[in-house]
């Protein structure tokens, strides 16, 4: 019998992987001509299936500061998005909401400082609700379903349970849950630490 095999399965029917995602910015293919006169080019692949770090980076302006070097991810979107945590949001000066990733309608703006050129957004800034991306075999083994909310129990350094987590189901997704750098350092997570679905 693979007993290592058999373990991991055992595992997967418990816990989940868990990330944090930092601040960052999705651009469109004419937004990224514009920021840096061509497009988004790979840096490293990220832990969701087609998902990469982009080599360009922008700077964030708001009202009252902005951030320079931010990540960019690709491939391009549809839309733009900037996902912030409430301590960046607030630092700049905008008041954005708490949203799944792609809901920008009704959210503000803020402006993107490329290498080539300025990006001006009238919406897009999102405070993103912490999620866990699932598969549909571990979300079947884990008994939730998409759009299921659910609490997580974090295994970290500063044990928190998260109320309001949203599940996500898709055969495109890699099983994580992400998290927000407030989050993230609420709970004293490091990479590598592993939460638990509460139900």
């Amino acid at each position: 019998m693979d007993y290592v095999n058999l373990a991991e399965q055992v595992l997967r029917r418990i816990f989940i992987e868990m990330e944090a995602s930092g601040r960052h910015v999705h651009v469109t293919k004419a937004q990224a001509q514009a920021l840096f006169g061509h497009g988004l080019t790979p840096k490293r692949p990220l832990s969701q299936p087609g998902q990469y770090l982009a080599n360009e980076r922008v700077t964030v302006i708001g009202p009252k500061g902005k951030f320079e070097n931010v990540a960019v991810l690709g491939p391009e979107r549809k839309d733009a998005q900037v996902e912030l945590s409430m301590t960046d949001a607030r630092s700049l000066g905008i008041d954005a909401p708490l949203r799944l990733s792609g809901h920008t309608a009704a959210t503000p703006g803020a402006t993107l400082q490329g290498e080539q050129g300025t990006v001006k957004l009238d919406a897009g800034v999102i405070i993103a609700k912490r999620h866990i991306h699932i598969t549909p075999a571990d979300a079947a083994a884990m008994g939730v379903a998409d759009k299921q909310v659910v609490r997580l129990q974090t295994y970290t350094d500063r044990p928190l349970v998260f109320d309001d987590v949203v599940v996500r189901v898709s055969p495109d997704f890699q099983t994580r849950a992400h998290l927000d750098y407030d989050e993230a350092n609420a709970c004293g997570f490091t990479n590598g630490d592993l939460g638990r679905i509460l139900q």
